[in-house]
């Protein structure tokens, strides 16, 4: 059950934002806030007044039901519209818990995705750069922002990392849950029996912190330049222009080399830097919150292997909710990406609430 003082704050405080909106006394430096809260609470208010009014109306059909003088028809339809309204309040009640659920502001941010080989040798470098051309094709679909921050090639057109951020719309709510071991079964080219190898990339999606999301001191940092190299240790510029930078307090460091200016690699680092520390920062609040939450969806870390894709059976399988979709190659293709990433959102959704109902 939902306390009913806090759906009755939402239909006041929907009032009172419509109040100040009219108003011709609105702080102009507010309006925004208060418009996309007033925006907020829309969508859900004519849930909560429905929720609201459930007893009195249910209290009016029984009435009908108990009166002696009632017809059997009228009877009967209240009999139906009592189901109804016990089926919408369930509904109802479940739209208003997903409302209330404790917001994890992270979830409006753009996102850093990081993506690596794993275990495969060469065919893990190219599965890491399959799995990079779906995350543009996702982008460019949903008209998201993919820009490059660093890359590391391997033979073959594979890719040893890439890093890149992601620009749009709630992009880290839409990602987030890519984190983790994505495993690949399939034949490689060089495979003269055609027996089927299994290799892996892991995928590290972070919140793109601001500089005020988290405060990082000059004076926290050591920075190291160093000759870019390409592949085979040839050096690919003449210049120290290559940089290293190491966060003391946590040990975290991140090299950038891929700019030929050594201002713009650090700035480039720093993008990254800020969002593994702020990702950091996060985990050890969450841990702190919930140290025994032991989740269907995962942690998110990147040693938990989430995700399967079998080539020769033309099925993705997600492992965190026993979910097989046999359409891998439209999957690769980004274009049904979110039957699974929809599903996720969902589930997580789902523990939360039960976790509200114990």
């Amino acid at each position: 059950m939902i306390p009913i003082d806090k759906v009755r704050e939402i239909v006041s405080k929907h009032k009172l934002l419509e109040n100040k909106l009219s108003s011709d006394k609105i702080d102009k430096k507010n309006f925004a806030k208060i418009s996309k809260e007033y925006s907020d609470l829309n969508e859900i208010l004519i849930n909560a007044k429905q929720y609201l009014s459930f007893e009195e109306t249910v209290n009016d059909l029984k009435k009908i039901l108990n009166d002696s003088n009632s017809d059997q028809e009228m009877k009967d339809l209240a009999k139906i519209e009592m189901d109804e309204l016990s089926k919408k309040k369930l509904f109802n009640e479940k739209k208003l818990k997903l409302f209330l659920l404790p917001k994890d502001d992270a979830d409006k941010k753009n996102a850093i995705i990081e993506i690596r080989a794993g275990t495969g040798g060469l065919e893990a470098s190219l599965f890491a750069a399959d799995l990079f051309k779906m995350y543009e094709k996702v982008s460019n679909k949903k008209k998201w922002l993919l820009e490059l921050i660093s890359i590391s090639k391997s033979d073959a057109g594979g890719l040893k990392e890439v890093i890149a951020s992601i620009k749009g719309k709630n992009i880290y709510s839409s990602l987030k849950f890519e984190s983790g071991v994505h495993r690949v079964q399939r034949v490689p080219d060089t495979e003269t029996q055609g027996r089927v190898h299994t290799s892996a990339a892991t995928v590290a999606v972070l919140p793109e912190a601001e500089e005020v999301d988290v405060k990082i001191d000059e004076k926290d940092l050591r920075v190291d330049v160093f000759r870019s190299s390409g592949p085979g240790g040839q050096s690919v510029n003449t210049t120290d222009s290559a940089v290293r930078i190491t966060h003391v307090p946590t040990g975290i460091v991140v090299s950038q080399q891929d700019e030929k200016s050594q201002i713009r690699n650090k700035e480039k680092g720093l993008k990254i830097l800020r969002s593994r520390v702020y990702e950091l920062e996060r985990k050890k609040l969450e841990d702190a919150r919930s140290k025994d939450r032991k989740s269907k969806i995962g942690s998110g870390d990147r040693s938990e292997r989430i995700r399967t894709y079998n080539f020769p059976q033309g099925r993705v399988t997600d492992h965190r909710i026993n979910l097989t979709l046999h359409k891998l190659e439209e999957f690769m293709e980004g274009e049904i990406f979110d039957e699974i990433a929809d599903n996720l959102n969902l589930h997580a959704q789902e523990e939360k609430l039960n976790s509200l109902d114990k």
